[in-house]
């Protein structure tokens, strides 16, 4: 079986294994009990931890807050944002391509009084920067884009926005969750107020995600969502996943932009070859993005189909795997302008650490095969 929907989520490296198993027997102590070993034993790890997650952002050690993944770092940082400052300005900016996670915690907030708008993009997935501009009023808050594209892989202007943000002192949040582990990361050189990331998809273990909260210039305040204990700087109360944290902390360590070269050839040699058979178009930019993923349309055949038959070699997906279950097509796709037929018809092919050239040798051969056939039928 070959694995190529590492978006999605990717396998634990065994060197981040390793690092963790010890938390979970041997030195399993809580980091909040200061008063014996086995706590301040945790304590450190976990401080070791946020170190190496902040030297990679080129953060603040304290600027780090733990949580359960990247969902719940976008519900902390909008829901409390709005909380601390909604009663001031009331206006959030967001793009109709974000992550669910994003755009259902924005929504959630038009009950409680926030104004949304939501930019268009352009038939590459990009933001044009002259509509976001616009867009930016007296009373708004935040303005919310994410780093690379979970679908297509789109890169957006991060450090423009970051500026344009800085200028019009609004707050910038971005979900780097495809982004963190794979591209170097630097929140001062962009102007990134808010930024989350998750565990698993950078071959860290699932349940453990974090939220880089800026300390300064301007200092970021956020109203706490989960409350019991004052965890996390009073943002986040609950027991610390310690084994999870240590693994977070281990795969930003083993993180290498060497890898991403190989990863890169190994993806165009697919999508190449793919689009070498008429009918296969791509979705999204073809430079602008994230190195190890793209999104194919494939004409007069059902994606749903499509997948399924490929899935008895490989497992690939149609785009989130939080949308996995729907019978609509992409709106991120189609908010790019995508028919909606060629919207249903889209695979995502993303790729990772342990992709081999004789996996996507044999995975070339054996879509076109699967392709062809369906599309005879």
């Amino acid at each position: 079986m070959i694995y190529l929907d590492y978006n999605a989520t990717t396998p634990v490296d065994k060197n981040v294994l390793q690092e963790m198993l010890p938390y979970f027997t041997t030195q399993f102590g809580n980091a909040s009990s200061a008063t014996h070993v086995y706590g301040l034993q945790a304590r450190k790890a976990v401080d070791n931890a946020r170190e190496k997650i902040a030297a990679h952002l080129h953060a603040d050690a304290q600027e780090i807050i733990f949580t359960s993944g990247a969902t719940e770092a976008v519900n902390l940082a909008v829901k409390g944002l709005y909380g601390m400052y909604g009663g001031r300005k009331k206006h959030i900016i967001t793009v109709a391509t974000e992550h669910s996670a994003v755009m259902d915690t924005c929504k959630s907030l038009e009950e409680k009084g926030a104004e949304l708008t939501v930019l268009p993009v352009d038939s590459h997935g990009l933001l044009d920067m002259e509509s976001l501009q616009s867009a930016i009023r007296e009373d708004t808050l935040l303005i919310a884009v994410m780093y690379a594209n979970n679908e297509t892989g789109v890169l957006q202007p991060i450090k423009i926005i970051g500026n344009i943000c800085k200028q019009k002192n609004v707050f910038f949040f971005c979900d780097a969750t495809q982004a963190v582990g794979k591209l170097p990361m630097n929140v001062q050189d962009e102007n990134i107020d808010l930024l989350c990331f998750s565990g698993h998809k950078m071959y860290g273990p699932k349940g453990i995600g974090g939220l880089y909260v800026r300390r300064k210039n301007p200092r970021v305040n956020l109203a706490a969502q989960v409350h019991g204990g004052g965890h996390e700087r009073g943002w986040r109360s609950g027991t610390l996943n310690v084994p999870g944290i240590v693994g977070l902390g281990k795969s930003l360590d083993i993180f290498h932009e060497e890898e991403t070269k190989r990863i890169e050839t190994l993806r165009d040699t697919l999508e190449n070859a793919l689009l070498g058979v008429e009918g296969v178009l791509l979705n999204g930019h073809r430079q602008r993005r994230i190195f190890n993923v793209c999104n194919l349309s494939f004409k007069k055949v059902s994606g749903k189909r499509l997948i399924a038959e490929l899935s008895k070699e490989m497992a690939v997906s149609a785009g989130s795997a939080c949308s996995a279950e729907s019978n609509m097509p992409s709106h991120v796709l189609t908010a790019m302008g995508v028919p909606e037929d060629m919207a249903k018809s889209s695979v995502r092919f993303s790729l990772g650490r342990f992709t081999t050239g004789e996996e996507i040798k044999f995975a070339i051969d054996f879509i076109k095969e699967v392709y062809a056939r369906l599309r005879d039928q």
